[in-house]
């Protein structure tokens, strides 16, 4: 059977939690994988897959800014972001001449390709997301993806083709104006590792504090300062493992510090109504579960998530508030009008799909 490199990013959880269907899709059809990545995604994935191989390739640090002026901040790290990808091509290179592989996909790793073996690149932003006053700049991302996408087999899209469908997940940021990018482009649907169970919807709330710090303690603290305004049975989720606690704010409103993916998930399928910032793997786990009812509040400054967030609200899906204009009791109220994503093909069905139309070819 095959052997397939997997290599996610580790700028937080969302590209190996994506990736964990296709290996477990690898790994039930007999193929031997192995995992190349570093930090939390390498101690994710080492827990939940430990029949597949490791190795340790550090990627480059997330530009991510500590203030709400994301774009300026990127910028000027731009030069050195370039010169990782170039040192993360010798370091591929490296592990390439002491491994055979059959088959490399990608997770947003610009440089981990090869020439010699088919390799696919997994993304769902062709193009990236900016303020309308750089709306130059925006189109120029397409192409400049495109000199990447060039390099791979083909680009495998955690999104509906929007050309068939015209309400998709993630907008405009799966569309690309570039040849090199479209002729490449498969349209896998959602993927995700977050599965739908059979559980009652007996949670009223549940509120999830993530992203990079501060803003993920800012929203925090806008949480837990109004959280128990709200009625019903609430859950508080602050994604603070360093600091573990579980604590009761009254006798209807838990918080957790940090709790297991198995306990995320259970909460999740029982939540009615789930208050959470508008990262894209977040939005597929909505989206498999079918939950209807959300609140969303981008990380200030992340403009993926800001523009999602206002796509969703345009849409009638879900409601969006920036967290420094949020009232909860008033917001939840607003937010019931929305009626949720439309319904999408699960990641089950997408994932077998995937692997019988794109990477079978490719291993024997």
């Amino acid at each position: 059977m095959g052997h397939v490199f997997i290599s996610p990013l580790n700028w937080g959880l969302g590209h190996c939690t994506r990736d964990l269907p296709i290996i477990e899709e690898l790994l039930t059809r007999g193929h031997e994988v192995t995992i190349g990545t570093s930090g939390n995604a390498l101690a994710l994935l080492k827990r939940e897959c430990p029949q597949c191989n490791f190795i340790e390739f550090k990627d480059y640090p997330a530009p991510y800014s500590s203030s709400r002026f994301f774009l300026p901040h990127f910028a000027a790290g731009l030069p050195s972001l370039l010169m990782a990808i170039s040192r993360e091509k010798k370091r591929f290179d490296q592990i390439l001449a002491k491994n055979r592989f059959d088959l490399i996909i990608s997770d947003n790793r610009m440089n981990v390709y090869s020439n010699k073996i088919p390799s696919y690149f997994i993304s769902h932003q062709l193009r990236f997301s900016m303020p309308r006053y750089l709306y130059p700049f925006e189109m120029m991302t397409m192409p400049f993806n495109s000199l990447f996408h060039r390099k791979f087999r083909g680009v495998i899209v955690p999104d509906i083709d929007p050309k068939k469908e015209s309400k998709n997940l993630s907008g405009k940021l799966c569309s690309s104006n570039a040849n090199a990018t479209n002729c490449r482009a498969y349209y896998a649907g959602i993927l995700t590792s977050t599965k739908k169970v059979a559980v009652d919807r007996d949670l009223d709330f549940l509120a999830i504090a993530s992203g990079p710090e501060p803003q993920r303690t800012r929203l925090e603290e806008i949480i837990l300062e109004q959280v128990q305004k709200l009625p019903g049975e609430k859950v508080v989720l602050l994604g603070s493992p360093q600091n573990e606690f579980h604590k009761m704010l009254d006798e209807h409103t838990t918080v957790h510090s940090y709790v297991s993916t198995e306990e995320k998930t259970l909460l999740m399928n029982r939540a009615r109504f789930i208050i959470a910032r508008s990262g894209y793997t977040t939005m597929m786990e909505l989206a498999e579960l079918e939950t209807r009812h959300g609140l969303f509040t981008p990380t200030p400054g992340q403009t993926e998530q800001e523009y999602l967030s206002d796509y969703y609200a345009r849409q009638g899906w879900f409601l969006s508030r920036s967290q420094y204009k949020m009232r909860l009791s008033e917001d939840v109220a607003l937010a019931m009008q929305y009626h949720g994503f439309p319904e999408m093909t699960k990641t089950a069905e997408n994932v077998k799909r995937l692997y019988d139309r794109v990477l079978k070819q490719h291993l024997h």
